[in-house]
């Protein structure tokens, strides 16, 4: 793979994973709400899991989603009703956290990597991907570095979203300054569900 292709699929990947969407909105409240160190199986779950998605897309999924419809409707249903859970979640969360122990607690690395399974900007990335950089000549090879370029830039691209979250701590101690962030951030998130229902 040409160092063009490899540079323009970073500065795509660069885009796409530090603009707003969902995994990037719950990063935010999770560092805002459990600090950056209780957030990081969460930064490392969306990476992990967009990459499978990737790979997935790669090897044929996107192909399967496309002969079939009814399966994507299902993704987005999935998608759609998990969103919703997770903005509640969210929305509810009423203190800053520094205890481990709290009943509150940031989504687990499984959680955040099964949620790219579900999450609508996490399938047009990895589809606008595939389509515009996976090689017909040599498709595993071109599919296995896309990943792992797009891995690489998404890592410290959504851990700045947590970092954020974390500069706001001070600033959102106060409950009620806490409370309409939290509402705000679950409010962005069902926000991000637009793009399903067209």
């Amino acid at each position: 793979m040409a160092y063009e292709t490899i540079l323009a699929i970073a500065l795509f990947s660069l885009v796409g994973s530090v603009s707003p969407g969902p995994s990037n909105f719950m990063l935010l409240a999770s560092g805002t709400n459990f600090g950056f160190r209780r957030t990081v199986p969460q930064i490392l779950g969306i990476t992990i899991g967009f990459s499978s998605v990737l790979l997935a897309v790669g090897f044929g999924l996107g192909a399967l989603l496309t002969a079939y419809p009814p399966l994507g409707l299902a993704l987005k249903i999935a998608g759609g009703a998990y969103l919703l859970t997770l903005a509640w979640r969210i929305a509810m969360s009423r203190s800053v956290s520094s205890d481990s122990a709290s009943a509150a607690r940031p989504l687990t690395f499984l959680e955040s990597a099964a949620f790219q399974w579900v999450n609508p900007k996490a399938w047009v990335g990895a589809l606008t991907a595939m389509a515009a950089y996976a090689s017909a000549e040599n498709p595993f090879v071109s599919v296995v570095l896309i990943t792992l370029v797009v891995a690489v830039v998404n890592l410290p691209s959504v851990a700045v979203w947590a970092g954020f979250g974390v500069a706001l701590r001070q600033f959102l101690s106060d409950p009620v300054r806490l409370k309409w962030f939290n509402i705000v951030m679950a409010l962005l998130l069902v926000a991000t569900l637009w793009p399903l229902l067209k």
